[in-house]
């Protein structure tokens, strides 16, 4: 069973208790068994209730980002539980990791984490409906069953009772052992693995107060947070005066801040009656920010430094398989390239906003955040208060990405609340959420490979050059010894050297998978093409006929990405018919966040270097269940569109130490009618289900990069993709 770690000697632990108002409330968590019997089982938090008119509540553990575990996890529990989806009414949890372990989203973990374990939670509610029933009939429990419409049944006396007139008993009915408990046969599933609509669709379709920009409070005044555009950077000077003078303005005032990017900065906060009042506070602060040692950097600056530290001798060597001086010397073809990828904001289309309420020396906060319990910490850290006097109500987000991960609006919009002593919403512009972001980080690489006289890849050298501090890399600008192909090439050289940064980084979507899968994907096959091999031949002949490569968290199912490799040619007929002039098809696989997959995208190309993605063909294997197929489509389709409008499109550009891009005119995110038709396919495997919300991403760049080149013969070496360069 996969279990949440939190901590040495951890086992499941349940509880039963009476709802308010009678029925039943079902606690479950991982926790040690000593600590809740110290405290009685009084902090843990319910899963399941069952109210006497048969409507089952359930709580919905993690934050909902748009990526559909408020739906998909309380599916789970409610097909063990045998109730219909009807009858199920879903809330969302607040933190409190001593009742659910660790509350995030991110790392497309929410299924491989929970997928037994929230099954089991479901099974237990309702073998304890089926005891209290048995108890009530005096029979044997053995003989009663349950129906899949919220009911227990005796059928030997023709006796039928609702979840909602057995709740109440349960509270005397002793859980079961989870691990005990006989889960369902996927043959007999009723919810898991059929279309559910998201549960929020009703009120986000008709603009019901769901997100965190539409939390209100009584009293709440309106905030806004100016920073410097060097990172970091310290006030200098503000006219808080000509602040305050404009009305609505309640209060200016300088926060000194720190220097770790990740938390509270310096800046200058403007509280206001209204957002507006504030805004235009803070239009006349006339702030001037002191000088910055990163405020000459650029991107310039980081590629001609990468092309100097690449010429040189790499900082450090990561894997060195065979020997691949001799084997390029002897090798029948060679290629060499250079690659490069920018930086990238995740631009959610709702900003980034925090309200936050200091009373009494307690702070309770209503964030959308991805990740609340770190968010915490950071605000018991940076104000001295205890964490357990901290309450975070998890919020919808309009999107993340990744880039709620990091708290650094919840700690402003806390400083702020204690500051003015009124709860205070804090909501950044959209120009501070694209030039204060946690960007993806900018890379090179510069590559070298051989082929022998038979085609077989037989060498491959990778020079990375990153950014960081001495040997350590930056937030998620780091490639893994076992990047593929490394495992697959028998002489393999992977060396990484880094430069300095002060420019916040941190997960996009797909992280580090986003940008390597470009790099990997397409050297891949320039090589392809070098050898004369068909690139999908030459990507199967690559992957061999080995099962599994590495074991443990570096393995690496070979037969599973061969799978999806022939599944995405077959779907797109690869190689069997003639294409138009300047029309091109282009492939590219990855494995990443669990999951396998391989994408064939086709694409035309104008003779004014117009780029038009016609249609994109996935083949997926993320084990044996989809749980909920609306959902799945959803992430996978919304991968592709997200993949193909960072090619074309984006990049977050630095000069004297600071990002140039701030809104969509000048980082466009691809419209409706430029998405592409999209077909996925779903290969069913002897594996336990894994998640989606990245893994369709990275594949889809490298093989629309693959696409251009097959239209045109230019090869794509650097993003987002220059169509001057494509002109007939």
């Amino acid at each position: 069973m996969t279990q949440i770690e939190t901590g040495a000697n951890r086992r499941q632990f349940l509880t039963a208790s009476a709802a308010a108002g009678g029925g039943l409330m079902l606690s479950f968590s991982i926790a040690a068994k000593a600590e809740a019997q110290s405290r009685g089982a009084q902090s843990l938090n319910a899963y399941v209730t069952v109210a006497p008119d048969g409507i089952v509540t359930i709580v919905a553990k993690n934050p909902e980002v748009g990526q559909g575990v408020k739906t998909m996890l309380p599916m789970m529990i409610a097909e063990e539980l045998d109730v219909p989806w009807e009858k199920v009414r879903v809330e969302q949890a607040d933190n409190d990791p001593k009742a659910f372990g660790r509350q995030f989203a991110g790392g497309s973990m929410a299924t491989p984490l929970h997928w037994e374990e929230l099954r089991r939670v479901g099974a237990v509610a309702r073998v304890m409906l089926i005891q209290a029933a048995a108890q009530a009939w005096n029979c044997p429990t053995g003989e009663c069953t349950t129906d899949s419409k919220g009911a227990v049944l005796h059928k030997a006396s023709n006796r039928t009772a609702s979840y909602g007139s057995l709740a109440s008993a349960c509270a005397g009915v002793t859980p079961p052992d989870p691990k005990s408990v006989t889960l369902k046969d996927p043959k007999d599933y009723k919810i898991i693995g059929k279309a559910k609509a998201q549960y929020d669709t009703p009120k986000i379709v008709t603009g019901a107060p769901l997100f965190g920009i539409d939390i209100r409070r009584p009293g709440m005044l309106y905030a806004t947070y100016e920073k410097a555009p060097v990172f970091g950077a310290k006030v200098a000077s503000a006219d808080l005066a000509a602040a305050q003078g404009v009305k609505g303005v309640r209060k200016a005032f300088v926060v000194e801040g720190g220097t770790n990017l990740s938390g509270l900065l310096p800046g200058v906060a403007v509280v206001g009656d209204s957002w507006w009042a504030a805004r235009k506070g803070r239009d006349r602060l006339n702030t001037k920010w002191a000088a910055h040692p990163t405020s000459s950097q650029s991107s310039a600056g980081f590629a001609k430094r990468a092309a100097e530290l690449a010429a040189g001798a790499p900082q450090r060597n990561v894997r060195n398989d065979g020997n691949v001086d001799q084997a390029l010397a002897g090798a029948a073809k060679t290629v060499e390239a250079a690659y490069a990828y920018p930086f990238l904001s995740h631009a959610p289309l709702e900003p980034q906003n925090c309200t936050a309420e200091f009373k009494d020396g307690k702070m309770e906060i209503w964030a959308p955040t991805q990740n609340p319990e770190p968010g915490r910490q950071l605000v018991a850290q940076t104000l001295g208060l205890k964490p357990e006097d901290i309450t975070i109500h998890m919020i919808r987000g309009g999107g993340g990405f990744g880039r709620r991960l990091s708290n650094d609006y919840m700690v402003e919009a806390a400083w702020i609340a204690r500051e003015t002593g009124a709860p205070v919403k804090l909501l950044w512009t959209r120009e501070d959420d694209m030039k204060h972001d946690f960007y993806r980080p900018a890379g090179f690489h510069y590559l070298k490979g051989g082929v022998d006289q038979s085609g077989k890849l037989v060498a491959w050298q990778d020079h990375f050059v990153t950014f960081g501090e001495g040997t350590q890399v930056a937030n998620s600008a780091g490639m893994s010894n076992n990047e593929f192909p490394a495992r697959f090439v028998p002489n393999c050289k992977l060396d990484v050297s880094v430069m300095p940064l002060g420019v916040p980084t941190g997960p996009l979507r797909a992280p580090g998978a986003n940008a390597l899968a470009f790099v990997m994907q397409s050297f891949i096959d320039e090589l392809a093409h070098a050898a004369g091999k068909d690139p999908v031949a030459f990507r199967l002949a690559l992957l061999g006929d080995q099962k599994m490569v590495g074991e443990g968290a570096a393995a690496y199912n070979a037969e599973r990405m061969r799978g999806v490799v022939q599944a995405a040619a077959d779907m797109s007929g690869w190689g069997k018919a003639k294409l138009p002039a300047r029309t091109g098809m282009g492939t590219a696989f990855h494995f990443s966040h669990l999951g396998y997959f391989s994408e064939v995208v086709q694409v035309r190309v104008a003779n004014d270097g117009a780029i038009k993605v016609e249609k994109v063909w996935v083949a997926a294997d993320v084990g044996g269940q989809i749980i909920n197929p609306s959902g799945a489509m959803n992430q996978v389709e919304g991968s592709v569109i997200d993949g193909i409008s960072e090619a074309l499109h984006q990049q977050i550009t630095i000069e004297n130490g600071a990002a140039v891009q701030g809104n969509f005119n000048d980082y466009p995110l691809i419209r409706i009618n430029d998405a592409p038709k999209i077909e996925v396919k779903f290969l069913k495997t002897a594996y336990p289900p894994t998640g989606l919300g990245e893994p369709a991403l990275p594949p889809v760049i490298p093989a629309l990069t693959n696409a251009i080149f097959a239209a045109t013969g230019k090869r794509i070496r650097s993003l987002p993709v220059d169509t001057n360069l494509l002109k007939a």
